[in-house]
């Protein structure tokens, strides 16, 4: 190989390393996530949509369908409402972030207070399916969620919670 040869493909190959490198260091790292800032929504005990939980005796389930919104932050929010035999009702505003597999919970309604009451701990909780986010986890995979992207949409959502359905073939 001649001298010329060999500074040739030197110049190529530290051209090509500085290619490289400058199109590496164009690309940007997507900003940070950051959560929309979101108040309690009105709801009532009307025009709930009820649905079944596996292992979760003899408590009825639903879901406020006109709380359910799709956040650009990619949150899916809504109203959970529990209601036990003996007709006590307990409802939470809350929050599933699809892609993370993480719930929150905003507030609890004060059913003598006919108020919200935002949570004291508003952090970010691994959905489990152990504990005391068991229940949203059954929820992200009956429906909340597809996968790790949110609901397609309302509708989309109420029937899957229907049917129950906890695989992600859909």
């Amino acid at each position: 190989m001649t001298v010329h040869t060999a500074l040739r493909a030197a110049l190529i190959g530290s051209l090509l390393a500085t290619l490289g490198t400058s199109a590496f260091s164009q690309v940007d790292d997507p900003p940070p996530w950051e959560e929309a800032q979101v108040a309690p929504p009105a709801w009532s005990l009307d025009g709930l949509s009820t649905f079944r939980l596996e292992g979760q005796g003899s408590m009825t389930f639903a879901i406020d369908p006109s709380t359910i919104t799709f956040a650009p932050d990619g949150v899916v929010r809504y109203v959970f409402v529990a209601r036990s035999s003996s007709g006590a009702v307990n409802a939470l505003f809350e929050g599933v972030r699809c892609q993370t597999g993480e719930v929150k919970l905003y507030a609890r309604w004060d059913t003598g207070a006919s108020k919200w009451r935002t949570s004291g701990d508003q952090t970010w909780q691994p959905l489990e399916y152990r504990g005391p986010t068991r229940r949203a986890m059954q929820m992200a995979q009956a429906g909340v969620c597809d996968n790790k992207a949110p609901a397609r949409n309302v509708a989309w959502l109420l029937e899957s919670l229907k049917r129950g359905r906890t695989d992600q073939t859909r």
